[in-house]
């Protein structure tokens, strides 16, 4: 598995970033923040992170997932996570991460839930 591959789709307001890859330190992990804070700046600030391909994130990526959520926060606006896979979710409930992130498995409903 390569690093961090992202696309980005939109969905009425919200932009979807499809990431299939590693969220690891250096590449992984610089992509994940190059590319929101470039939508923040065009002031698109209702993100969806489908991680459905990550197969990996270490604890530099798990420090950009937060990272990421803190700056979308600052500029009031909502990050959100879908399609956790059953190791990510894991890593989330043990670094008690779970709690503060807004995880979905279906799209609809994530799609819905920043209205």
């Amino acid at each position: 598995m390569a690093e961090l591959n992202i696309s980005e789709r939109q969905a009425g307001d919200v932009t979807i970033l499809d990431m299939s890859g590693k969220v690891t330190i250096g590449e992984g992990s610089v992509a994940l923040r190059n590319t929101i804070r470039r939508l923040l700046g065009e002031g698109k600030k209702s993100i969806l992170l489908n991680l459905g391909e990550v197969g990996y994130i270490d604890s530099s990526g798990i420090g950009e997932l937060v990272s990421s959520f803190t700056a979308v926060n600052k500029e009031s606006g909502k990050l959100k996570l879908l399609n956790l896979t059953q190791k990510i979710q894991d890593l989330l409930a043990i670094t008690k991460l779970l709690t503060v992130f807004d995880t979905f498995d279906d799209e609809g409903e994530a799609l819905a839930s920043y209205e």
